[in-house]
Formats: C-alpha cells, structure tokens, sequence
C-alpha cells in the first residue's frame, strides 16, 4: 500500500518522550516561493535549513486492533548521519478547545542496521517516500515545507515519482505534556500565513497512514 505520511518531519537529534502540537496545509508548486519569502521575514534563520530524506514505514500487526507503526529515517544529503526511529502516538482529539493536533512523540537516534533490526522483530515495511525541503524556526516553533515522493522501486530512492503539484507545510512544536498554551502561540503564527497557506487541526481520522 502506498500512502502519504503522517509527517515528514526531518531528521532532527534527540532521544525524549515529547508531546508534538502540529497544524498542517499545503501550498501549491507556483505559490512556494511567495511562502519562502514571507517565513524568511517572520522567523529566526532568514535562509532555511535544507534537507533530504528517505523514510521507511514499518508495520506490526497483532492479533487484534491496529497495527504498531515505526518511521525509519535516514538523510540522503548526509550518508554518514545516523538513522532515526520515530514513533507517534494516536492524537488526542477530546479537548476541541486545542489550536492544535496533540500526539505523543519520541524519536531516538539507530545504527544504520536498523532496518534489518526491525525486520527481525517481525516488523515488515508498509511503504516508504522521499521528502525534500525546507526547515524554518521561529523560537519552539518549527516549519516544514516539503515535497513529497514515492519510491517506485523499493530502496532505490534515485527512482521516485512526486505525489502532487503541490508541497506539505506543517508547523510544529515539541513540548512536555500539559503545555498548551503553545497552541495558541502556533494559531497566531498561522494566521500571519494567510492567505498563502492555511494550517489546520487535522481530523486524524480523515487521514490513512
């Protein structure tokens, strides 16, 4: 099965259980370099951040309920980086008062046998992609526009074919549990990117992993 992800967050150093806030849209292809030149104005490193990243999704089915998902990454741009294991918890979706999506986040740093280590868990790769883009900060608070594509030959990320015309922006924020008043801080941040980009609480359920 191939579907979009989730996330595409880049990879990023750290090995703490978080809470991650997130509010997501997307802006077409013709409109991106309009949205990189007003998050140059709006935040803390005027030229972005780059990356490039392949990311594996991992399922474990049980007998009962739905499956266990891992996201394997590793960067493209930097061979000799580590690979990164990330896990998201389900969304709390019961205080509709919230700005924004709040999910249980931990991400560690791995080896480069991780993926064998995961296949030998019983794991088995569910799809996997290539985002590209860009990275802003703001303070706590992170942007990323991404372009997203599909491997079209498993690990073979030189063959890949885009999902869209357009790039994913997500805004984001790491924080401990009970800090929801970053949510507010993300809603007003938001709104200074309209009418370019509108961020939103995504419906989880509306979403296929």
């Amino acid at each position: 099965m191939e579907a979009p992800p989730v996330s595409v967050m880049p990879v990023t150093g750290g090995s703490i259980n978080m809470m991650e806030y997130l509010l997501q849209g997307s802006v077409l292809d013709q409109a991106l370099e309009s949205l990189l030149h007003r998050l140059r104005g709006l935040c803390d490193n005027m030229e972005p951040e780059t990356f490039t990243d392949h990311e594996l999704v991992y399922l474990l089915k049980g007998q009962q309920g739905n499956p266990f998902i891992l996201r394997a990454r590793h960067s493209l741009s930097h061979l000799a980086a580590p690979w990164h294991l990330r896990y998201l918890g389900q969304p709390e979706v019961g205080d509709k008062s919230r700005h924004a999506l709040v999910r249980n986040c931990l991400d560690v740093s791995a080896s480069h046998s991780l993926p064998d280590v995961l296949n030998e868990m019983g794991f088995r790769m569910d799809h996997e992609f290539v985002a590209n883009g860009h990275v802003f900060r703001r303070g706590a608070l992170k942007v990323v526009v991404s372009k997203l594509s599909r491997v079209l030959v498993p690990g073979n990320t030189e063959n890949t074919e885009r999902l869209s015309l357009s790039y994913l922006v997500e805004l984001s924020v790491l924080a401990p549990a009970g800090q929801d008043t970053v949510s507010e801080d993300m809603r007003s941040f938001a709104e200074q990117l309209k009418p370019l980009v509108h961020l939103e609480k995504i419906d989880p359920s509306k979403q296929r992993h």
